[in-house]
């Protein structure tokens, strides 16, 4: 608990062990890379979260960035807690430990109440200035409503909402009215409530404005996150054409030593460039619209994350079937059946599905569970993804292993052909059960790479 004169403030979990940690480790500068790993430990968040953090822990604190009596910004390193006055007493149990700053000019009073948890630890700190008044509404609304033309300018804005909020949510929003500008600054309000403990409800939907509200506020969501979801899309690409390379070279050398086939061992290489190709075309497509949904969503995230997911997937099918399609008949002269938009979107689905309970315990960030969380979130999103293809695949859909099949029949002399794969599993042709274990073999790779590009967690340091 962070307690103040006896009596307790509120602060979200993520900035009270932020706190914990920079009390702990006040005797050394500590790098935004070693915050990062200790409080952000299961989501990649920007530097602006850590920005956002500190300067809620100031501002709760009583403390100013160019004077700073309890956290100092090192330049191009992290922070440090730099209040030398202070004391760890252990309790009797051993079980928490109590930590009490001092001031400078006045001294806190009272005892720290003792916890009963093993994680549990209390503050008390000395008192911030002069609380603001109910007539500075007006001015922090006035530089609400206008958006701000840089990161900075961004940033002051966002101390005012928090400042609205702990001034009265309702009140705030009551007077903030429909003012012009005012979708702007209530998406702003939205989406800092999630920074202030004491914030009340922004509500959107029978606002006015509501349209426009939610449009700014995705806007800004996805403006904080954007280079994170453009990397987390790249790795998603990588992810994706790893493992479709791996299967199309996998399925080659295995159709090159099937009884009966006429195809070299150099197909295993073409039908690997293929695989990654759409591997990383969707990869990258899926990717990008699970990171968007992350950044955008923090209510009902899971729902967001599944429903952008098949429509990233459903747009990435349509355009690799009209670019098929177009490539096919203009250069071979070949019509076949290509995979289209609602194969995308039930795989896309299917990787929305196996990531969504990863994401959805991320408070805000984008999901990067380690260990056994991320074990079970591959495995949950290669069993989701290789039931969708199985479920397209006893409908009739053509995945990529059935479009490759359609053109070597349609094409003469091709040696391509899967029928010796299915020969293998008792079929005269490339049958219901050949088509059921290839869509199902390539749904699942699909999963593997994506889910193990979108949880991998950025390594190198931040500058």
């Amino acid at each position: 608990m962070l307690l103040r004169g006896g009596g307790e403030i509120r602060l979200i979990p993520r900035y009270l062990d932020l706190l914990i940690f920079l009390v702990e480790h006040r005797h050394e500068a500590v790098h935004r890379r070693d915050i990062f790993e200790r409080v952000w430990t299961d989501v990649v968040v920007s530097d602006s979260a850590l920005a956002q953090a500190v300067r809620t822990l100031r501002r709760t604190l009583g403390d100013d960035s160019r004077e700073p009596i309890f956290i100092r910004t090192i330049s191009r390193h992290g922070y440090q807690f730099v209040f030398r006055d202070v004391i760890e007493e252990a309790d009797e149990g051993h079980q928490a430990q109590a930590t009490r700053t001092q001031g400078d000019a006045a001294r806190t009073q009272g005892d720290a109440a003792r916890t009963q948890g093993d994680a549990v630890r209390t503050f008390m700190v000395r008192e911030p200035p002069v609380a603001v008044r109910e007539d500075e509404f007006e001015p922090l609304l006035q530089r609400l409503v206008m958006e701000p033309s840089d990161a900075r300018a961004e940033e002051e804005q966002r101390e005012c909402a928090e400042r609205l909020h702990l001034l009265g949510t309702r009140q705030a929003l009551a007077r903030l009215g429909a003012r012009p500008g005012h979708a702007y600054a209530r998406a702003v309000l939205r989406d800092t409530r999630w920074d202030v403990a004491e914030a009340g409800a922004v509500p959107i939907l029978g606002e006015p404005g509501a349209v426009d509200t939610a449009i700014a506020l995705v806007r800004l969501r996805i403006r904080r996150v954007a280079r994170l979801a453009a990397r987390r899309a790249i790795a998603a690409a990588i992810g994706g054409a790893a493992a479709g390379a791996i299967a199309g070279g996998g399925g080659g050398l295995l159709l090159s030593l099937a009884p009966g086939s006429a195809a070299p061992v150099s197909i295993a290489a073409v039908l690997s460039l293929i695989g990654g190709a759409c591997g990383a075309w969707g990869g990258a497509a899926v990717g990008l619209g699970i990171s968007i949904a992350e950044a955008a969503a923090r209510s009902r995230r899971a729902l967001a994350v599944i429903a952008t997911a098949a429509v990233a997937g459903g747009v990435a099918g349509l355009a690799a079937q009209w670019i098929v399609r177009a490539a096919l008949a203009s250069l071979v002269g070949v019509h076949v059946a290509v995979g289209g938009a609602l194969e995308g979107a039930l795989i896309g689905a299917g990787a929305g599905l196996g990531l969504a309970p990863a994401t959805a315990r991320a408070e805000f960030g984008l999901a990067a569970p380690r260990g056994r969380r991320r074990v079970m979130t591959v495995l949950l999103t290669t069993a989701t993804c290789a039931m969708a293809a199985l479920v397209l695949s006893l409908a009739g859909a053509v995945l990529v292993g059935g479009t490759i099949h359609a053109v070597a029949q349609a094409s003469v002399g091709s040696e391509a052909s899967l029928t010796p794969l299915g020969r293998i599993l008792g079929e005269p042709d490339f049958g219901p059960l050949t088509r059921a274990l290839i869509g199902m073999s390539e749904g699942a790779m699909f999963g593997i790479g994506i889910a193990l590009g979108l949880t991998r967690r950025p390594s190198e340091s931040r500058s």
